[in-house]
């Protein structure tokens, strides 16, 4: 990385382009971001330009996890990327891995436009999409397309939801869809990683699978695969410490590897809002909202789970301390994607940059020893 260039780059997305960016509709900011960034991804001279600007390496924050090599611990969360359209740029720009989608069984449209509003002082995007994605068959052949170049030190995460149908509703339609979706993926050997999606909100049905027995049932269906990938499970953020703990219990006893912890925010009555939000903008939120429900949650699920699940945590960061806070209190790998939006997208290689001197400054040879250090 080029920490000139980075820092420079800092301040004209901060002063220049962010201005301009947050005066657009942001679902029309993300619609040209994507096609965009799929032709310019295609253009050797220009990855490479990033990955010199933006990128940062270092031997402190590589790790063995899951049996896969990442270089570094900080990856995209799902939702940005929803049909896998970006990771040449994902990469390209300093991420140590991606996840993509959640990608369903068939193809939706997504709910009733907006899906994004920003909450500038809030730090947070107000989601609606609600799954919209091109559905596993397109997604699949879209995979199959990349070299395998793309993904050659860049794993690569495929989070996988029911799609958002009153056809989904009851659950035996909802697991049917999700084992069909795991079922294609892992008979076309693609992805590095399995998340299931068990606590998406805004979808017919809810979030069925949140409950313990329910969960159970799902799981022991997805068990039956044998899928050869690492199964990782997104967990809802509005539960109780015990009603967590119960789904806990539940996922050790199945063929699961890993939890992200968490999804978005719901309870607007218990995030400290400084933007106006009215009841009529729908959907739930990321960043600043999540990420004391993310931490504690984090925290206590190391505590009691840490020799069992790798905890992939998600919610707030926007600096190298965040990410690093996420990783004291239990977190192997971290996730962010309203960072980025607010930030830039050279702040990537920052977070890495800086995780590499909080961990020497801490007398660490690498990051693994810091995980869990505050649990």
């Amino acid at each position: 990385m080029n920490s000139l260039v980075s820092r420079g780059s800092s301040l004209a997305y901060k002063k220049a382009f962010k201005p301009i960016l947050f005066r657009q509709k942001p679902d029309d900011v993300h619609e040209r971001l994507l096609r965009s960034g799929s032709h310019i991804q295609n253009i050797p001279v220009i990855r490479e330009a990033l990955k010199k600007a933006w990128s940062f390496s270092d031997p402190s924050l590589e790790q063995s996890v899951f049996g896969l090599t990442f270089n570094n611990p900080v990856g995209l969360s799902a939702g940005f990327d929803k049909n896998f359209e970006l990771p040449g740029l994902l990469s390209a720009i300093g991420f140590g891995f991606m996840e993509g989608g959640s990608l369903t069984y068939r193809p939706y449209a997504g709910n009733p436009k907006p899906w994004f509003t920003r909450l500038p002082k809030t730090e947070s995007i107000v989601v609606y999409a609600g799954l919209a994605n091109q559905g596993v068959d397109v997604i699949t052949k879209r995979l199959k397309s990349y070299p395998a170049t793309v993904f050659k030190n860049f794993p690569l995460n495929i989070s996988v939801a029911k799609t958002n149908s009153p056809k989904t509703c009851t659950d035996d339609e909802a697991i049917s869809d999700y084992v069909g979706s795991l079922k294609i993926l892992n008979q076309n050997h693609l992805g590095d990683m399995y998340t299931l999606n068990i606590s998406c909100p805004n979808t017919y049905g809810g979030e069925p699978f949140t409950t313990k027995d329910r969960l159970n049932r799902l799981l022991g269906k997805v068990d039956q695969l044998n899928l050869t990938k690492p199964l990782i499970v997104k967990m809802p953020s509005d539960k109780s410490w015990k009603e967590f703990n119960q789904l806990l219990r539940v996922i050790i006893e199945h063929k699961v590897s890993g939890v992200t912890i968490c999804n978005l925010a719901k309870d607007r009555s218990k995030v400290q809002l400084k933007d106006p939000l009215p009841d009529a903008v729908l959907g739930n939120l990321s960043g600043r909202p999540v990420w004391e429900l993310s931490n504690a949650l984090i925290k206590k699920t190391y505590q009691n789970y840490g020799d069992k699940l790798i905890i992939i945590g998600v919610g707030g960061i926007f600096s190298a301390e965040d990410a690093y806070t996420k990783i004291k209190l239990g977190a192997t790998l971290v996730e962010l994607v309203t960072g980025l939006i607010f930030e830039g997208p050279q702040l990537i290689g920052q977070i890495n940059q800086g995780l590499s001197e909080l961990v020497k400054k801490d007398g660490y040879a690498n990051i693994c020893e810091a995980i869990g250090i505050d649990a």
